[in-house]
């Protein structure tokens, strides 16, 4: 989406959308970065609508490997708008256009070069709120593979994105510092009590791959794993100065395909085109940049704990009033030298803390319900 043919900036929607940061997303309503009228209406690149876009033309060799490309200023035309299902279908009934059969045929290619890269993308069932007849749900989801391919070209565009601007020298990256050693040690610690072979020789991302979520002991793991990175930040890049990478990723990266839902993206973009175009950066990109990282910052950490408080609050609600049933669960976080840890429920789709002696990671286990609290969100269990 062209974000600036709306966002004038330093206008008042400009200056909200530096307050928000970012889009917050509940189980019944999204709290938008720009108001309604430009995110859903205007700008939103809706099906068989003329909508201002920037258009990113990205040239792969048959192995799916970049070999050149370039971003401009472009009117463009969606002619379908499908749910993951809906594509899914399509693709595995050879039913759905060129453009989803190239899709597939990509998605594939970027996910071996992510292979080739050493690069890892953690396939874990998200825990989702749903609305049903009367109330709200959670369920555990996995995702489908097209949505590993749409991810891949998204990824694509941000990759390609980071080399132009690490070329001239300007715009902005999305990074992750390297796991330290000792989260890999832990983590290895963590394979041997779930009795997850994995050999010295065998890398992490090359671990990861191999697991299979829908498997107890491996989705234990998996959660796990997903505390092996952290720290991600933006960097500015400045004469001179080394671009740092996505460590997960393994290469340079940068946030760029969702500017309605991230305020960085616009930024970035605007970046690209202006290098695309050999003129120098906007005035207002350019003396914004340096402020990005904290205004980013800032928004994705209300976000996580947002969206965190909308599940707990969830899980408190279905579960009041059911003090002292049993449930079926499996150990997905054991706290050192402690009795306590998470348990991930069967049914319904709760993660929780649970008291007990002798907790093991990735055990299967039954626990009672002892304390439920809507007003504070939390729900509590101990082993039976």
């Amino acid at each position: 989406a062209d974000v600036a043919a709306f966002v004038q900036p330093g206008s008042a929607v400009d200056e909200e959308a530096w307050e928000r940061g970012q889009t917050l997303y509940g189980p019944d309503r999204r709290t938008p970065l720009y108001p309604s009228q430009i995110s859903e209406g205007g700008a939103s690149l809706l099906p068989d609508v003329d909508r201002p876009a920037q258009g990113w033309e990205i040239d792969l060799d048959r192995d799916g490997e970049v070999v050149g490309g370039h971003v401009a200023r472009a009117m463009v035309r969606s002619r379908a708008q499908l749910s993951y299902e809906e594509a899914q279908e399509q693709i595995d009934q050879a039913t759905g256009s060129e453009t989803l059969r190239l899709l597939a045929e990509v998605g594939r290619l970027r996910e071996m070069q992510e292979v080739s890269r050493d690069a890892v993308t953690l396939d874990t069932p998200e825990q989702q709120i749903v609305e049903r007849p009367g109330g709200w749900a959670l369920r555990y989801r996995a995702p489908l593979p097209v949505e590993g391919w749409n991810a891949q070209i998204s990824i694509l565009t941000g990759i390609f994105a980071a080399g132009l601007m690490v070329d001239a020298g300007r715009g902005m990256l999305r990074t992750l510092p390297p796991s330290p050693p000792e989260r890999i040690k832990r983590l290895r610690r963590v394979a041997r009590g779930l009795r997850i072979a994995w050999p010295e020789h065998l890398g992490y991302p090359d671990l990861i791959r191999s697991l299979n979520a829908r498997i107890p002991a491996h989705a234990a793991f998996l959660a796990e794993a997903t505390g092996l990175f952290t720290g991600a930040g933006y960097q500015v890049l400045e004469d001179g100065e080394t671009p740092r990478p996505h460590s997960a990723l393994a290469t340079i990266y940068s946030h760029v395909t969702a500017p309605l839902r991230r305020l960085a993206d616009r930024y970035v973009g605007e970046t690209c085109l202006a290098i695309c175009e050999d003129r120098p950066l906007p005035e207002w990109v350019r003396t914004s940049l340096p402020a990005l990282p904290e205004v980013m910052a800032r928004s994705a950490s209300l976000a996580g704990r947002y969206e965190a408080e909308c599940v707990n609050l969830v899980e408190a609600a279905l579960l009041s009033g059911r003090i002292g049933e049993v449930f079926a669960g499996i150990v997905i976080e054991v706290d050192r030298g402690k009795p306590t840890g998470d348990v991930q429920l069967h049914d319904p789709a709760v993660l929780a803390r649970v008291t007990g002696e002798d907790l093991d990671l990735g055990e299967e286990l039954m626990v009672r319900l002892t304390d439920v609290s809507v007003e504070q969100r939390r729900v509590e269990f101990s082993q039976t």
